[in-house]
């Protein structure tokens, strides 16, 4: 499968019909390229607070509460971005108002039918939980991609191993990251979460990230980051683990995924985390002890 993740810069759309066609042009990018799954960006939504007034715009409850009035054609366009491309899309995420004014951030993934799946972000960070209106998500999912089961997990949720781990027990062996992070600090957190997430589950991990800066977003000001596409550390995989990444101004890591490697790699890998899962969980380490010097 060949999978393209954006670096995607943060605009100011006039309005829906403009971010529209960006969206096909960004699309059409990965398309040529080859791309049957292309992956876009947390908070991918919010770029549409662009076309409100200065006062909206720069409030965040007042954004959130507007954006609602375009979710419907959200969900029409990525699903006419999908079927007149045939291919599946991973479009960021949407902040959806699931009743009194309180809000999932939500992913939905398209399929090239029109169709679509949805997973909702699971653990909030600092800046979500302040924000006050923002709540997790409380189901985790697993999707088809093809012939290859996929899953989502929002940006933070990928430092936690858990829920990967039940969604990789689910048969996911991509796993899809739309991230948005505005610090070095927090795009190597979320890096280094997706190295880990593939290291311990044997899998691969698409991550898509927002760059450029939006003075006018309260959450989109500045964005940091490179997007990658990522496999375990292993025998005749990246020794890194890196595929791919973007550089500077580029818009798109492309790379063909090979499934057949991953599964092959299970029989001759120099470590198998994915398998030892289960040694963790034993009686005898299941609390520290605090252990005193002996002479």
């Amino acid at each position: 499968m060949k999978v393209a993740v954006a670096k995607y810069t943060i605009d100011a759309p006039r309005d829906f019909d403009a971010f529209a066609l960006k969206q096909a042009h960004w699309l059409d990018e990965a398309h040529q390229q080859g791309a049957e799954l292309a992956v876009l960006p947390e908070y991918l939504s919010l770029e549409l607070g662009a076309t409100f007034d200065d006062a909206t715009r720069g409030d965040l409850h007042a954004s959130l509460a507007a954006l609602q009035t375009y979710h419907g054609r959200w969900l029409d366009l990525f699903a006419q971005l999908a079927r007149e491309r045939r291919m599946h899309v991973v479009a960021g995420t949407f902040l959806l108002d699931l009743g009194h004014g309180r809000y999932r951030n939500r992913s939905y993934a398209f399929a090239p039918d029109g169709s679509h799946v949805w997973q909702d972000k699971l653990r909030l960070t600092g800046f979500e939980k302040r924000a006050g209106v923002i709540e997790p998500g409380d189901a985790l999912k697993v999707f088809e991609t093809g012939a290859v089961r996929s899953a989502i997990s929002v940006c933070y949720d990928s430092e936690f191993p858990l829920p990967v781990r039940a969604q990789c027990e689910a048969g996911a062996r991509l796993l899809v990251v739309p991230s948005c992070t505005d610090t070095q600090a927090g795009a190597t957190r979320v890096r280094v979460g997706c190295l880990a997430r593939a290291l311990e589950n044997r899998c691969f991990v698409a991550q898509a990230v927002t760059a450029g800066q939006a003075p006018w977003s309260p959450a989109l000001d500045v964005n940091t980051g490179e997007a990658a596409l990522i496999a375990p550390m292993d025998v005749g995989l990246p020794h890194d683990g890196m595929i791919v990444q973007t550089r500077g101004q580029q818009h798109w890591a492309v790379a063909t995924l090979d499934f057949g490697a991953l599964e092959a790699s299970r029989a001759q890998a120099q470590v198998a985390n994915d398998r030892d899962w289960a040694s963790q969980y034993f009686p005898s380490v299941a609390r520290a002890k605090v252990a005193a010097f002996a002479r």
